[in-house]
């Protein structure tokens, strides 16, 4: 993924641009793409992707938003997608930076309602501890929180998965992923046109690999911020989206929905026959939107 042709130079026959803009956050730019009206009284819907995911995990989810008059931004973090690298270390606190930044170049000073998939979960705290003043609601999808890090059964997956993230960059870099790229490997959403495309060229791209396994690195790091940042509001309408069924015995999702059951404007709602990807595709995303129009009702009514 060359980010300087793709934003800057001409395209080759047949290439098709990246979805978005290039936006300069003070020597180095993020890949921004924003979805829905241009104005209006409605919050911001700020998309922050998971581990090794970008701005194009959102796109089915951004259609769906639009389509209810809703505004919406998804972006690439540093050295993902079509973005510049940043500084490390890429903890918590390092992305933060970059997203407050990037929301002062657009003129974004909210409301905004935040909207994490997976390891944003993560992220979710520190956005809500930054902006609480002018956030709205929160709507975490399948996502994690900085408590599950310490259940024993999670900490040994962590430190499987940091190994095999690494695995993943140095493998990207002998270029061994490019022949998967049209696999369902390359894709486990199920995405559509364009996002496809994109996504198909970040699983196989050195770069994004190199710099989502020092994300993945950095997750205790992040786990300690987000935890030292303190819980979400009580009052604040927080939507929790999961896989599967209420059923069954204590696992990651019943830790999952432990935000939703903490706050009084709180819900839950389990997507059968979703998996942790499809959540985002065409077939599954509605139940986001659904949490998004709940927690907006439920600020609304408070």
């Amino acid at each position: 993924m060359d980010r300087y042709r793709c934003y800057g130079m001409k395209l080759g026959p047949g290439e098709t641009p990246p979805r978005g803009e290039a936006v300069d956050i003070g020597g180095r730019r993020l890949r921004v793409v924003r979805a829905g009206p241009t104005n209006g009284d409605a919050p911001l819907i700020v998309l922050e992707a998971g581990a090794f995911g970008f701005s194009a995990d959102w796109a089915v989810v951004q259609e769906g938003l639009a389509a209810a008059g809703l505004r919406s931004l998804a972006y690439d973090r540093a050295g993902l997608g079509y973005s510049d690298p940043g500084p490390t270390p890429r903890d918590g606190l390092g992305i933060l930076g970059d997203l407050e930044r990037l929301l002062a170049v657009l003129g974004e000073g909210g409301p905004f309602l935040y909207c994490g998939h997976s390891m944003a979960g993560l992220h979710a705290r520190l956005f809500a501890a930054r902006f609480g003043a002018v956030l709205e609601g929160a709507v975490l999808v399948d996502a994690t929180t900085p408590e599950i890090l310490d259940w024993k059964p999670a900490s040994g997956f962590i430190g499987h998965f940091a190994t095999l993230s690494r695995l993943a960059a140095r493998i990207a870099g002998l270029g061994l992923l490019k022949p998967l790229r049209r696999t369902p490997l390359a894709d486990a959403i199920g995405l559509p046109g364009v996002a496809k495309r994109e996504k198909r060229a970040a699983f196989a791209d050195p770069e994004h690999n190199h710099w989502a396994a020092a994300e993945v690195d950095a997750w205790g790091r992040t786990a300690a911020q987000a935890r030292e940042a303190g819980p979400f509001a009580p009052g604040l309408p927080v939507a929790v989206v999961l896989t599967g069924s209420r059923s069954g015995r204590p696992d990651w999702r019943a830790l999952r929905a432990v935000p939703a059951f903490a706050s009084r404007e709180g819900l839950v709602e389990y997507v059968s026959g979703a998996s942790h990807a499809t959540l985002l595709s065409a077939r599954f995303a509605p139940a986001i939107g659904r949490a998004v129009d709940a927690v907006r009702a439920r600020r609304s009514a408070s």
